[in-house]
């Protein structure tokens, strides 16, 4: 595990962290000791990066990692939550100062902390971007102490590129692997320049690079696999990151021909992601203890070698591109 600095924030994290999703909801039965049994694994495996949201199982997420990190003491890892997706509707307008300090209060209360780590704007319209007075509202948040600093979780590019013109964003949340490889372009290029910490989430494509999926996954009524397909709840691109199921199922057979022998296809996706020196942290999901500990022993995978790079953008220029590429 490689453990470094998250960009202007006093905060060291190690690059696989923890995505606390699944712990939430939205991803079938995953029960409250099966949620906790994964966090400690993580924790126990040098983890030291937590993302969650306050619209996780309304607030579950956050709750069991406070009852988590209490249990166990010590020193406290890096948590990061989101707010706004609490808005009903979720429009642009919705995305006033009173109403962030009203999720950032909950948030503070579902965590047990008085500051919290880092609160990222959670996918908002993206007119929310064009609003200095959003972000100069978060700027008084932080002078208050309520937040030590914020960041913009995004859909799209374009939308990064726009959020860190604002010199108080510190971090943005974007999807990132082998399916979705826009981000490696001009975005990375201007993170490293300005120091912005860079997120990478759905970096198993909804589970499809973990190579266990095939066409006959039945998926829970309640898992965004299942009800999200067409994006009939939120952005389609958050489910198996925009591709169509069966085009994925076809480019995961050939991307597992580049998996070095011993790694599993989890590892293997997970370490793709880690070969880019712009992304901070990777925040897999863990449904339970052994995919968590399966997350974390990726980060010790070997660097993939530059023809296994090569195959991988040519598999995604052929089969994927076309799918996703000027989508997001």
């Amino acid at each position: 595990m490689k453990n470094h600095s998250f960009g202007r924030l006093p905060f060291t994290v190690s690059n696989v962290g923890f995505g606390a999703w699944q712990i939430g909801g939205s991803w079938g039965d995953v029960s409250e000791a099966d949620g906790r049994d994964a966090l400690n694994a993580a924790l126990d495996n040098g983890i030291t990066f937590i993302d969650t949201a306050d619209v996780y199982g309304d607030g579950r997420s956050e709750k069991i990692i406070a009852d988590v990190l209490k249990t166990r003491g010590g020193t406290r890892p890096m948590v990061a939550t989101k707010a706004g997706r609490r808005l009903n509707p979720h429009v642009a307008d919705g995305y006033t100062k009173a109403n962030l300090e009203g999720f950032i209060d909950r948030s503070l209360a579902n965590l047990g902390v008085e500051t919290l780590d880092l609160v990222q704007l959670h996918c908002p319209p993206t007119e929310v971007l064009y609003r200095p007075d959003v972000f100069e509202g978060l700027d008084a948040l932080q002078s208050a102490g309520k937040i030590q600093g914020y960041g913009v979780s995004v859909e799209k590019v374009e939308e990064a590129l726009k959020a860190i013109e604002y010199p108080g964003v510190v971090s943005i949340q974007i999807i990132y692997n082998l399916f979705r490889q826009r981000p490696d372009h001009l975005f990375f290029q201007e993170a490293r320049r300005r120091n912005i910490a860079v997120i990478a989430r759905v970096p198993l494509a909804s589970g499809l690079l973990s190579g266990k999926i095939t066409a006959d996954t039945h998926f829970a009524k309640d898992d965004h696999r299942n009800f999200n397909r067409n994006g009939d709840a939120f952005d389609v691109g958050e489910t198996f990151a925009g591709v169509p199921f069966e085009v994925g199922l076809q480019a995961v057979e050939e991307v597992r021909k580049l998996v070095p022998q011993g790694a599993t296809m989890a590892a293997f996706a997970l370490r793709w992601i880690l070969m880019s020196d712009a992304v901070t942290v990777v925040i897999p999901g863990a449904r339970n203890a052994e995919q968590a500990r399966a997350n974390a022993a990726a980060a010790d995978l070997a660097p993939l070698t530059d023809d296994v790079m090569a195959a991988s953008r040519e598999i995604y220029t052929r089969l994927i591109a076309p799918h996703v590429h000027q989508k997001w």
